[in-house]
């Protein structure tokens, strides 16, 4: 076993911090580690909140936070926040409305920069998301930047993906977007003391009903952080939608597909790290100039890689 691996099983907050970092930089012990990880698994659960900046998401990780700690479960919270244009590094933005639970061991906080991902999720974040689980986490929280086409790539990563909107925001016009619909598993109304409250949910209800999936119906919750309303039934729903996963027919089919795509991904990166190898090694054979066609230039590099490595 991977001696960070160990350090992790024993409880070392210090191990887990450097685990993440490994991953986050690349390291090239990443998926020897990571394997042990996986074997190492304690099954958290898995819950990620993604919506527009400013439907409140960080408030009510911070709310959900408390929650799960009043019911005696530990949690990590993997923060997913825009990269700074100027260090490259997260705005950790999110740390600072969360610092109340700072000094709480049953709480991990660990803010992750996209890094320009075009996803708005670093991918380091889903492996980041299973070291927390072998660290021994009851839940581990995904909050993501909500920009962009980002909502998609969560469902890679949870189990259960909550769609954050508010009342009156244009957040609408968000859900409307290819793929959003069909990955959320919750649709949360937050700051619902709003006018407009009852138009969206109204709205929401008749999306449901047009791409209801399987067995299991999106769920609509209201919240109101500032007066920590409604987090009791968030947490009730989300617990009943990992039931339905880990206890249904359909629930296994949706597991079996999320793992058919992550599976899917580590070799797109593995085959795009070789061929990145591969070129950079055999720079001056491959030519890339600013008027080349792309197109064809990379089919012949891709060609001329699976030549040559038989």
């Amino acid at each position: 076993m991977h001696p960070l691996v160990e350090q992790i099983n024993e409880k070392n907050i210090r191990a887990l911090a450097r685990a993440i970092t490994m991953v986050e930089n690349d390291h090239p012990e990443k998926l020897d580690m990571l394997s042990d990880v996986f074997a190492a698994k304690k099954h958290a659960r898995y819950v990620g909140l993604t919506g527009s900046p400013g439907a409140g998401k960080s408030s009510l990780v911070n709310r959900m936070i408390t929650h799960i700690r009043n019911e005696g479960k530990t949690v990590a919270v993997i923060a997913v926040d825009p990269t700074s244009p100027f260090s490259g590094g997260a705005l950790l933005g999110d740390r600072v409305r969360m610092n109340e639970h700072f000094t709480d061991d049953g709480v991990y906080i660990r803010s992750m920069a996209t890094r320009g991902s075009l996803g708005g999720l670093a991918r380091a974040t889903k492996d980041a998301v299973r070291i927390c689980d072998a660290y021994g986490f009851d839940v581990v929280l995904v909050e993501t930047v909500g920009v962009g086409q980002s909502e998609l790539d969560i469902m890679k990563i949870v189990d259960t993906t909550a769609l954050v909107l508010t009342p009156n925001s244009g957040d609408v016009l968000q859900i409307f977007k290819a793929g959003i619909m069909e990955i959320a598993d919750l649709f949360i109304i937050n700051k619902a003391d709003l006018p407009g409250y009852g138009k969206l949910k109204a709205l929401l209800k008749e999306l449901v009903m047009m791409t209801a999936k399987g067995d299991q119906e999106t769920q609509i919750v209201k919240t109101i952080t500032t007066e920590n309303k409604g987090i009791d039934k968030l947490w009730q729903k989300i617990s009943e939608h990992h039931d339905f996963l880990y206890s249904t027919k359909e629930g296994q089919k949706r597991r079996r597909f999320q793992q058919q795509l992550e599976v899917y991904e580590l070799i797109r990166e593995e085959i795009w790290r070789d061929v990145k190898t591969y070129v950079e090694e055999n720079n001056r054979d491959i030519t890339i100039e600013a008027d080349s066609d792309p197109y064809q230039l990379a089919q012949n590099i891709f060609e001329k890689w699976k030549e040559d490595n038989g």
